[in-house]
């Protein structure tokens, strides 16, 4: 899928040392992808609460790349603990591939550690599904003035997404006013219900209000209410996408101010949804305890434990995905529209890393981001979202990397058959 060929080069430059957090689907390819890019990362660390799930993923990166990474058991809710690991370890950066419940946890301890911080998921408060980056911006002058760099949803949507619109202003447009980010995951991993990523994060996303802007503001709709066909290229095939709420439309249109339309759309199967209707009807997706037995539990975290593992779907996942952006605009005064779009096949990722496309597309950037700080080429003090960098040496990264990206120019009708007005 990729030349493991190293094409960063080595420099004079110091030890840099990774601590990477989280050992699920995510964490997986993340450390796989450190090991690849070993000019950028020479000395890597995986922690996670279960130290088994990171001795697992160490052993596996050794048989397949040779490469030795340190694995510790830490509790990311412990803010303590996990200041006084980075003062061990003294890595120049921490990806964060834990629960976004945890974001404000580990910016904590690399504030208190002074360590550059990356995720891929913004923060949210674990008692309600509040998808916004309020209080990770919040962060910006501690992390300004501690001449650190914290910066946010280095995934692919939020992320490469983030980027490809970046990229698009940059050599595409002078002004974008119209963007809609498609998400679909064409694999069939043959399981009755499964979700290709965290189940409780997944459903808390997909059960949530849906917000869109438009025209200044931010429109709310009921959940999965707007729905219709899209075709992908390259005969992925035709799939019904549904809009709902993602983060980086918060981000984009705040630091994209023409944007006059911003939506977001995911593709479910009907059986995902008949699933999904039953499970909200008898009460498994509430993010409230409840009483059973004398001990109260979460319905939803309840429902997480007995679902399959999303990082054990790998093995029987055939199909690709097509995640991208639609963009119109304007460019010297006339009308313009293009698609970027990257198209991932699950069976490839797994016979490189391991592990299925959804978790691939989405530790890849992870690490792609990180060898941008860690290299210097993205270096910024404070809170940063990905729009606000440089989009090209990202841009080139994807392609090394194993996520080659497309961009085709649109007439406006296919532009308005592709993006719903």
């Amino acid at each position: 899928m990729i030349d493991l060929h190293d094409p960063f080069g080595h420099s004079s430059r110091g030890m840099n040392t990774v601590l990477i957090i989280g050992a699920g689907g995510v964490g997986h390819v993340v450390a796989h992808k450190c090991a690849q890019m070993n000019a950028a990362y020479d000395e890597i660390h995986l922690a996670s609460r279960t130290k088994s799930k990171c001795d697992a993923i160490a052993a596996d990166v050794k048989a397949r790349t040779g490469r030795t990474i340190t694995t510790h058991a830490i509790d990311a809710d412990d803010v303590a603990a996990t200041t006084a690991l980075l003062k061990e370890i003294k890595p120049q950066l921490v990806i964060n591939v834990a629960l976004p419940y945890q974001d404000l946890h580990l910016m904590d301890a690399c504030l208190n550690a002074g360590i550059d911080y990356l995720d891929t998921a913004n923060y949210e408060p674990l008692d309600v599904a509040k998808f916004e980056y309020s209080w990770q911006w919040e962060y910006q002058d501690r992390f300004r003035n501690a001449g650190l760099m914290a910066l946010l949803g280095s995934g692919f949507d939020p992320g490469v997404t983030n980027v490809f619109t970046a990229w698009a202003l940059k050599h595409h447009f002078d002004e974008i006013h119209t963007l809609d980010i498609i998400d679909v995951n064409g694999g069939n991993h043959g399981q009755a219900f499964a979700t290709n990523f965290n189940p409780e994060i997944n459903i808390r996303e997909v059960t949530a209000e849906c917000r869109h802007w438009e025209n200044g503001d931010f429109r709310t709709t009921d959940p999965m209410s707007m729905h219709r066909p899209f075709t992908c290229p390259e005969e992925v095939g035709t799939y019904e996408i549904y809009r709902m709420y993602h983060e980086e439309l918060e981000s984009l249109v705040k630091h994209i101010p023409t944007i006059k339309r911003a939506q977001f759309w995911m593709s479910f199967s009907p059986n995902y949804i008949n699933h999904l209707q039953v499970l909200q009807n008898v009460g498994m997706t509430r993010i409230d305890p409840v009483q059973y037995n004398g001990v109260e539990i979460v319905p939803l975290q309840f429902l997480k434990a007995v679902l399959p593992n999303p990082g054990d779907l790998g093995k029987t996942t055939q199909g690709r995905t097509c995640i991208g952006n639609v963009i119109t605009g304007i460019k010297d005064g006339q009308y313009k529209a293009i698609y970027i779009y990257n198209i991932c096949d699950h069976e490839a990722c797994f016979a490189e890393v391991g592990s299925q496309a959804i978790s691939y597309t989405t530790g890849v950037p992870a690490a792609i981001g990180g060898s941008l700080m860690l290299r210097k080429v993205w270096d910024q003090d404070g809170v940063v979202n990905m729009e606000q960098n440089d989009p090209d040496p990202f841009m080139e990264e994807l392609n090394k990397w194993g996520l080659p990206w497309q961009c085709i120019e649109l007439t406006r009708e296919q532009a308005e058959m592709l993006a719903v007005q």
